[in-house]
């Protein structure tokens, strides 16, 4: 699934591309791709003015002259300009100068219009990239549990997923089962440290593709070049030489060294 790196790219290159144009037409082809009604998303979208293209968590905005067309990849999501359509295509958003294509292979990614942000959206959780350390600091030792999970939750911080998490948590030598109420704050600032670090890092490598993610030109990311532990069950700890284990946490495969991320 797109996480915050790869949706932030997508939203940078669709803002130079989408900014100032109307969209004519929409085209949405199952019913599968839509929160609420397929037909009120054609009617409201049509012919309103693109104003901006924002990120919020993992969800892409296009800010409407009026109303908000809010897009969530999914696991498999595509945003795609001036590409011919395929068998997986299942909208299209013809603009006054080009087209817009949504691919989705599983489909389990949504299309939501709102006059304003849906709820569901404006209640996540504060941005990785914009909470403050102290702020970051004082939320974790205010819950109860497991750190990965909680990291995944997007009630507590919007935008982190799998990849981030894990990479994150290593850099900060922090174990995925470590209950968050116990972690010391020096421990809780380094892994704000270490999760504004992997984040920024990962954003300027335009995200990883590990799986079907590209950008809205095609193109690939070059962060899982970088991963140091994600995807790495069985290989060499990049510092200690430990082999990485992986465990399921929260249904989700985790990534850590044993010896470099002690409970």
């Amino acid at each position: 699934m797109p996480e915050l790196p790869e949706v932030e790219t997508v939203v940078r290159s669709l803002a130079s591309k989408l900014v100032g144009h109307t969209i004519l037409r929409v085209e949405i082809y199952t019913n599968r791709v839509v929160r609420g009604s397929r037909n009120a998303i054609i009617r409201n979208v049509a012919g309103r003015r693109i104003e901006a293209v924002e990120r919020r968590g993992k969800f892409i905005l296009l800010q409407l002259d009026r109303g908000v067309l809010a897009i969530h990849l999914g696991m498999t999501g595509k945003l795609l300009m001036d590409t011919a359509a395929g068998p997986h295509t299942r909208a299209r958003l013809f603009l006054d100068d080009g087209e817009l294509i949504y691919d989705d292979t599983r489909m389990f990614g949504k299309f939501e219009w709102g006059a304003a942000l849906p709820a569901h959206i404006e209640k996540l959780g504060p941005e990785p990239l914009q909470i403050s350390a102290a702020e970051f600091a004082a939320r974790l030792h205010s819950r109860r549990g497991m750190v990965k999970p909680l990291l995944l939750n997007q009630n507590f911080l919007r935008g982190m997923g799998n990849i981030y998490v894990d990479e994150s948590l290593f850099r900060a030598r922090t174990h995925p089962r470590a209950r968050a109420e116990r972690i010391s704050r020096k421990r809780a600032l380094a892994l704000h440290q270490a999760i504004v670090e992997v984040l920024t890092l990962a954003i300027e490598h335009r995200g990883s593709s590990v799986s079907d993610y590209v950008d809205t030109d095609g193109r690939k990311g070059s962060f899982q070049l970088l991963h140091q532990v994600y995807g790495k069950e069985g290989l060499p700890c990049p510092r200690c030489g430990t082999p990485i284990r992986k465990t399921v946490l929260a249904q989700r495969g985790t990534h850590y060294c044993p010896h470099c991320q002690r409970l």
